[in-house]
């Protein structure tokens, strides 16, 4: 059975060796002698460099992949309730993330490997929330709140805006940008579902100033 423990040391040795060096120069050697164990302990717990560094972005994101999870049983909260909550968490996600970036990029990480760190981050907090999100799309349009065709579609379509535009590595934007970016993010939804102007406001970040 696996060592839930030195699983984590791989990945704690991964972490504090990105604060300065660039991935291409870290090799799985790199991470054995960081975690203070042989080369083949490594391979055991992973197959490859690249899965190590998923399995780092998997742990350090779990928080609101778990959120999301949960959400999805919670029937007896307004689906529309639920998706600010997915919102929220994909904020204090984005938050972690960026917070990362910039002690990663004082330790003098390069952009490269910022862009690349982010890219991977993307596409694993889309593809993991995608489901979360569409059964509960699913659900309000099975109790008759929400009037969509394509769940998935839509779940997909709300994640890429909110976890492109949340993290502002791509398209540099300042913060009254990214609000009014959601703002309209929102006033399709509420369109394009049939909800009543106003149903989804809560999900709208707070204007700047208040």
């Amino acid at each position: 059975m696996p060592d839930t423990k030195k699983y984590d040391r791989i990945l704690d040795a991964l972490q504090q060796l990105l604060e300065d060096r660039t991935i291409q120069n870290i090799s799985v050697n790199d991470i054995a002698v960081k975690a203070g164990m042989g080369k083949g302990s490594i391979y055991y717990y992973f197959p490859s460099k690249e899965s190590i560094l998923d399995a780092l972005i998997e742990r350090n994101y779990e928080k609101p992949l778990k959120t999301a999870k949960e959400l999805t049983g919670q029937t007896d909260i307004s689906p529309f309730t639920r998706m600010a909550m997915i919102l929220q968490a994909c904020r204090n996600s984005s938050d972690a993330f960026l917070n990362q970036n910039h002690r990663n990029a004082e330790a003098g990480t390069s952009a490269q490997d910022i862009a690349f760190l982010h890219q991977k981050y993307m596409n694993h907090l889309i593809t993991e929330l995608k489901p979360s999100l569409t059964e509960i799309i699913k659900q309000g349009i099975s109790a008759g709140d929400i009037d969509f065709d394509y769940p998935a579609a839509l779940a997909e379509i709300v994640l890429i805006v909110l976890v492109v535009k949340l993290n502002n590595t791509f398209l540099s934007a300042t913060a009254e940008d990214s609000e009014e970016t959601i703002r309209g993010l929102v006033a399709l939804l509420e369109k394009g579902t049939g909800v009543p102007r106003g149903t989804l406001n809560y999900l709208t970040p707070p204007a700047a100033g208040t």
